[in-house]
């Protein structure tokens, strides 16, 4: 491909993500890789580049764009490189016209900048949210010395955590073929350590999804005790057991739960965990170093509804725990109405709880929780609570 016909063809692209933005449609990664699928003349440095031109793109428009043409002539307005490449020769873009509109830069839509902001997330801190993902994995217990670990691994806050340079395929390495590490962002790793699992207890899982989370604390665990995975989605759920299987996990069983009616499968294990993790659907705001695209996606509307969910999550999960017995609620969002705000509430309707210090070793105090962020803790954006069952 010419580079002219690599614009195009990011322009094209362009315009399948931002129509799956305002319909829910796959997200940009699926759009990339389907695109390519049917184009086998692109190689390698073409898929390359033309995958730098769509997230470099999204990353730099913050309300959704008019057009793949119009953000990409965002970045040619300040790259005359670019803009020359916009010749109308064969496969390239058409030459720009005279006062033709571009997208406008931003780091997200107006009124979720306001939001961030009134939970203490601007300038700066924002501007992290967009920076590019490092690469991270925990070290697997159960399989240690399986296999060598790839070489170029540096340690990260998280006790068993490594990083790597971005781009290391560490997923076709030989420890990670034997199990003896999962990629997972060290940010997720301290929500795990917050639980504190300990061998022998009865842990539930409630929001498990793939189960990285759940594999996590299973090594923890040391495979002593029991862990109950649950999800309300099957497809998410099945993927657990055979990367569980790779682990040498063996203390998971996992439960699918009915969406509204969760309590009715659960009803079995009232006030017998001695730990529950609610690790709640949400914005995904801490994540847009992975995801940029989603922040188009988010509504006012949208928002509100995983409110609602958390909430009622929270109590379930609340219902679960013994006396004496803990809960961890995590979101992936520095949205106070996610985080700080959430758990104010869980605390002031439900008597006999406290919230407790999660000892980590980064971020900041929230709230009645803790915060981790890219800029402050070099780790994706999660908001963490410890809250503990009075006896």
């Amino acid at each position: 491909m010419t580079p002219g016909a690599r614009v195009q063809a990011a322009i094209e692209v362009l315009d399948r993500v931002i129509a799956a933005a305002r319909n829910n449609g796959p997200p940009a990664d699926r759009i990339l890789s389907d695109w390519f699928r049917t184009r086998r003349y692109a190689g390698s440095k073409d898929r390359r580049a033309v995958r730098e031109w769509v997230y470099t793109v999204i990353r730099a428009c913050g309300e959704v764009p008019e057009s793949g043409r119009a953000a990409m002539l965002l970045l040619a307005r300040d790259d005359p490189a670019l803009a020359a490449l916009f010749d109308g020769s064969r496969h390239a873009p058409a030459p720009i016209r005279e006062g033709e509109a571009a997208a406008q830069a931003g780091l997200a839509p107006g009124w979720l900048m306001e939001r961030l902001a009134q939970g203490g997330v601007s300038g700066e801190a924002a501007a992290a949210l967009l920076e590019r993902a490092p690469l991270d994995v925990r070290v697997n217990r159960l399989r240690e010395g399986a296999a060598p670990l790839p070489e170029g691994g540096e340690p990260v806050v998280a006790r068993h955590g490594l990083r790597y340079p971005a781009g290391t395929a560490v997923g076709h390495s030989e420890a990670f073929r034997a199990g003896v590490i999962e990629v997972q962002d060290a940010g997720s790793q301290l929500a795990c350590e917050a639980i504190a699992a300990w061998p022998g207890e009865t842990v539930i899982d409630l929001c498990a999804g793939a189960g990285g989370k759940t594999l996590a604390l299973a090594a923890a665990m040391g495979n002593s005790g029991r862990i109950v995975a649950c999800d309300v989605d099957r497809a998410r759920l099945s993927r657990l057991a055979p990367r569980a299987e790779r682990a040498g996990a063996t203390n998971i069983e996992t439960l699918l739960l009915d969406p509204g009616r969760e309590m009715e499968t659960l009803s079995g294990w009232r006030e017998r965990a001695d730990a529950v993790l609610v690790d709640a659907p949400c914005s995904g705001t801490g994540t847009w170093r992975r995801n940029p695209e989603s922040r188009w996606r988010l509504t006012p509307a949208q928002l509100a509804r995983y409110v609602e969910a958390q909430a009622r999550l929270l109590d379930l999960g609340a219902a679960l725990v013994a006396p004496g017995g803990r809960l961890v609620f995590v979101t992936c969002s520095l949205l106070d109405e996610e985080g700080a705000d959430q758990v104010s509430a869980f605390l002031a309707r439900n008597a006999g709880w406290r919230a407790a210090d999660p000892q980590l070793p980064a971020g900041e105090p929230r709230g009645e929780g803790w915060r981790l962020s890219p800029l402050r803790s070099g780790t994706d954006g999660f908001f963490i609570a410890r809250l503990e069952r009075i006896c």
